[in-house]
């Protein structure tokens, strides 16, 4: 018998596999096939709510996550800004279950600062939408614990600012698409965006010891004079370095939300800044800064020779009449009074004079060559061009010698203090870290002669004169005062005022710019009921060079200070006089 035979005879004979063993061999295979459809088709709805769904919940005005971006830290290394994942929380409107206004309120609870009727209206809203764009675990636990489906909490890339409100217009925020909108994050977005340099942070030259201390010190003064705003900036003479820069009120760059409202010092109560806050006051707003123009104006003068004798006198013993215009001293001396005593004493009469004798040709390049014509020297860009004269008739240059007529930043400011003070070179501001051997680029504006005699005189003001609120012990302080009124409809205003006070520290050897200023102060009792600046701007600096002074290495020493000897003969004699 052969093989086939063999195999032909069994199944004949009924032996071998049964009918039903196959059936089952075949339902196997179509519950596999079937299960396996099933497995595709979860997978396929998987990546579909992972490329479409969750990505609605990403961006209100883009479907794209909001980017990594490199972290922004101090000179120290301090973060600034950095990304981090967290929750969000979304909801879909449509999908929602229980009470709304139940739910509102029940939200509110968890998160105090968003009230109640804000959540209502995101929780009746025709479309899907955040209720929170960042939260923290235990309250997306207590949100979840509400049992309402319509309610999801997508993990996000997001920016986070763990210094709050410091420094918020020099960092500025990212927008829903993950775009930096404003300020250093502006500036810097495709490098902060890069993929190659987030491993390396964007280090500026911010100190946040030394920027807290000036955002303390200017709240304080502008609590204590009820003052509209303040601004202020402290930078390093050599190189240019802003190691701190402020502007209040501020607003916190983690929850940018602003609109077009009122200022009344507090956020609204849905939590909006008004859009103002967002204006940065040191580079990207423009003001008559009054007489802190004085010391430049004798500068431009010793350089250009038409001041050679300090003891020279100028008659300011009445106003200064040009034509129709007077000019006049907020407080009349009734006397004739030389260089010294004119800055001393702040005389409008003896400056004007001062910068007749100089002429507007000379005026004008002194103030073109410190870029008071254009936008301040800075990465930022939020940067506002100064209202310079258009014409310079003998009157505008008269006044602009006392720093009316002219309108420049704050920014502009401390940095043509710098270059006064510093052996007379102007250089550019700078946001960023200069390494230690960097060498730093400048014009040379004023003779090293002129800068040498101007740290004697500005110190001359501190000591003696107007700016005696701003002598931090041990610190040898110089600088001005500047008291200017406000321009308004119909001409300037007597009631409202802007108090700046522009210094350099120690005058020995300048190594910081420190410049306060307060918008619209009030004379209170703390400032001995006076709004001009050498009451309200001056205690300001004073505050804060004592506090910063040691951070950054400058011990207060009271046997050292500057040497006047050559000048006091001038005041003195003039004090015998009196």
């Amino acid at each position: 018998m052969t093989p086939q035979t063999a195999r032909t005879t069994t199944r004949k004979s009924g032996v071998g596999t049964p009918p039903f063993a196959a059936h089952g061999f075949w339902r196997l295979l179509v519950l596999l096939a079937a299960f396996g459809m099933f497995v595709v088709l979860l997978i396929g709805r998987l990546a579909t709510l992972a490329l479409f769904e969750s990505s609605r919940a990403y961006g209100a005005t883009s479907t794209e996550y909001v980017p990594e971006r490199g972290d922004i830290v101090d000179r120290n290394g301090v973060p600034l800004a950095r990304s981090i994942y967290g929750y969000a929380i979304w909801v879909k409107p449509a999908d929602l279950l229980g009470d709304r206004k139940q739910l509102a309120n029940q939200l509110a609870a968890i998160f105090p600062d968003t009230p109640a009727a804000e959540f209502y209206a995101k929780l009746t809203a025709d479309k899907p939408g955040y209720l929170r764009k960042r939260a923290l675990p235990e309250q997306v636990k207590q949100v979840h614990d509400l049992g309402e489906i319509a309610i999801e909490f997508p993990r996000e890339a997001t920016r986070l600012y763990p210094q709050h409100d410091m420094a918020a217009h020099v960092l500025g925020f990212v927008n829903r698409d993950g775009r930096g909108a404003m300020g250093m994050e502006r500036v810097m977005n495709d490098y902060l965006r890069d993929p190659s340099k987030r491993s390396t942070p964007l280090n500026l030259a911010l100190d946040v010891r030394v920027q807290a201390a000036l955002e303390s010190e200017l709240a304080s003064g502008m609590a204590a004079t009820n003052a509209k705003g303040g601004a202020g900036v402290i930078l390093d003479v050599a190189t240019g370095e802003v190691i701190a820069m402020a502007t209040l009120p501020s607003f916190n760059p983690n929850r940018p939300s602003f609109a077009n409202i009122p200022d009344l010092g507090q956020p609204i109560v849905d939590g909006r800044y008004p859009i103002s806050r967002q204006t940065n006051n040191v580079t990207n707003r423009v003001y008559e800064l009054g007489s802190t123009f004085k010391p430049l104006t004798v500068a431009a003068a010793l350089d250009a020779g038409t001041v050679r004798d300090l003891s020279v006198r100028y008659d300011a013993t009445k106003p200064l009449q040009f034509g129709r215009f007077k000019i006049r001293d907020s407080h009349p001396s009734g006397r004739w009074m030389n260089t010294p005593e004119a800055l001393i004493h702040s005389s409008n009469i003896v400056t004007a004079q001062i910068a007749d004798t100089l002429g507007a040709a000379r005026m004008d390049a002194m103030l073109r060559n410190l870029h008071f014509d254009v936008r301040p020297d800075i990465e930022l860009a939020e940067k506002a061009r100064p209202l310079y004269p258009k014409s310079w008739d003998r009157l505008t240059n008269m006044t602009v010698g006392f720093g009316h007529g002219i309108a420049v930043t704050p920014m502009h400011l401390a940095s043509a203090y710098a270059a006064m003070v510093n052996g007379g070179i102007y250089r550019p501001a700078t946001m960023f870290k200069m390494k230690s051997d960097a060498k730093i680029p400048g014009k040379r504006v004023f003779t090293a002669a002129t800068s040498a005699r101007m740290r004697q005189l500005m110190r001359m003001i501190v000591v003696d004169g107007t700016g005696n609120q701003a002598d931090a012990l041990g610190y040898r302080v110089g600088g001005k005062t500047g008291s200017a009124e406000k321009p308004g409809v119909g001409g300037y205003s007597r009631n409202l005022v802007v108090s700046t006070f522009a210094s350099a520290f120690p005058m020995d050897n300048p190594r910081y710019v420190v410049l306060a200023m307060l918008d619209e102060p009030q004379g209170t009792e703390a400032s001995s009921f006076q709004r001009t600046a050498g009451f309200t701007a001056a205690p300001v600096v004073r505050k804060t060079i004592t506090r910063i002074g040691p951070l950054m290495g400058i011990i207060p020493d009271v046997k050292r200070d500057v040497d006047v000897s050559e000048l006091m003969p001038l005041l003195w004699k003039a004090k015998g006089e009196q």
